[in-house]
């Protein structure tokens, strides 16, 4: 999904890490150290040779932190797919070794996660990190490692695909683009509400809300409507009234509001709070329960977010897993848990079908991935490595995600 919000230093910090990289790079490593919290749910060798009795599966998410709900979730679901498929006898015959570390929601860590993961840990596969700006921090180690790294939720186009239109080899995911979930918003307020005058109020420090605002205004004017007013905000800001009445003076019928929910709680309170009743919608980045707390779960009626998949949808694959992950953790799964989850079974696809651990058998089977079935969608990846699958749109009813629609690609 989403774009780390600490993105500043990420140009010289990236840089910096790519020194480290090559001078690690080839090294038998040694201790973790402190570089983040880590665990595993099987232990067995350290190395990830393919004589190996186990396959290491690394996780570099955001588990504290500004993003943490993301990341935590991410890792829950993919813990729930790694027990079911190692007491089902593994992958091949071997059970898989769960190894995590904290990437504090920061890109500095998360490129010493990915550091640590792939020259210390040994893993054969790495997951997350969660936000598109994390994930852009460790590209370049995934790529000289020859170590597959597949996100869940990083939705920025430039994770796979580099400014020159190079394709980053060794780096895939299980989410769709923010440019397919802008132009889903915007053909929504057209097609399903009726609207033609609309409003944009973005997060301006996040690539990830200015990709998703451009791509929203752009479908919204090729479907006839106009945007009658665009306004601003930055990360960590909390009183959006000043900017919200004058949103409102320009008389939208609708808002989008592309952004993570930290802020956008607080918009959708204030909104309401100065009569703005006309629906709003957002992207998957509003995807918390904090969400609710934040916004109030009355002042969130009338609003809509696009998401990867919907708890209530009644497919039976869906509601499996649903019970699945109640029975394991007493609540209800988010898109994020059920990302996790298709994430490793995703991985367990292509190296099944790789027949080996070979960091490259892996990325040419990720690759050649056809029609898989998930809980999130079908799957088929791309020659961009993106995921190509269906979207849900979601309705809150007094706080509670509803199943609105799902769109197919």
């Amino acid at each position: 999904m989403v774009e780390s919000k600490k993105t500043k230093r990420f140009a010289s910090l990236f840089l910096a890490s790519s020194l480290v990289v090559g001078a690690l790079a080839g090294c038998s490593g040694g201790s973790g150290g402190d570089q983040g919290d880590s665990s595993s749910s099987d232990n067995g060798s350290s190395s990830n040779g393919g004589d190996s009795d186990v396959i290491k599966i690394g996780a570099n998410l955001e588990l504290t932190g500004a993003v943490a709900s993301y990341g935590s979730s991410i890792a829950q679901g993919a813990e729930l797919a790694i027990e079911a498929i190692n007491n089902n006898g593994g992958i091949n015959g071997k059970k898989i070794e769960f190894v995590k570390v904290d990437n504090k929601s920061e890109n500095a860590e998360a490129t010493s996660a990915a550091i640590r993961l792939a020259t210390q840990e040994k893993v054969n596969v790495m997951i997350g990190p969660a936000t598109s700006g994390n994930v852009l921090a460790t590209v370049q180690i995934a790529n000289d490692n020859k170590i597959p790294l597949v996100t869940a939720s990083g939705t920025a186009p430039n994770v796979t695909e580099n400014a020159d239109g190079s394709i980053n080899e060794y780096v895939f995911r299980t989410c769709f683009i923010d440019p397919f979930q802008g132009v889903i918003a915007a053909n929504f307020a057209t097609n399903e509400l009726g609207v033609k005058n609309v409003a944009i109020f973005a997060d301006n420090s996040s690539d990830y809300a200015k990709g998703l605002a451009a791509a929203f205004k752009e479908q919204i004017e090729a479907n006839g409507g106009q945007v009658v007013a665009e306004a601003a905000y930055v990360a960590k800001d909390t009183d959006f009234k000043s900017t919200l009445t004058t949103l409102k003076s320009k008389n939208p019928e609708f808002i989008f509001i592309p952004g993570y929910y930290e802020e956008v709680g607080l918009i959708v309170k204030q909104a309401r709070e100065l009569g703005i009743d006309v629906p709003l919608m957002g992207a998957d980045g509003w995807d918390s329960p904090k969400l609710v707390e934040l916004a109030g779960a009355e002042n969130l009626n009338n609003s809509f977010i696009i998401n990867h998949y919907s708890s209530e949808d009644p497919d039976p694959k869906i509601q499996d897993f649903v019970k699945a992950f109640n029975d394991k953790y007493g609540e209800s799964p988010n898109a994020f848990h059920a990302l996790g989850y298709d994430t490793v079974y995703f991985i367990k696809d292509a190296i099944e079908r790789a027949g080996s651990v070979d960091g490259a058998a892996i990325k040419d089977a990720l690759a050649a991935t056809k029609n898989i079935s998930l809980v999130s969608g079908t799957v088929s990846v791309d020659e961009k490595h993106n995921a190509v699958k269906s979207a849900t749109i979601l309705e809150y009813v007094d706080g509670t995600q509803t199943f609105k629609t799902k769109i197919e690609p």
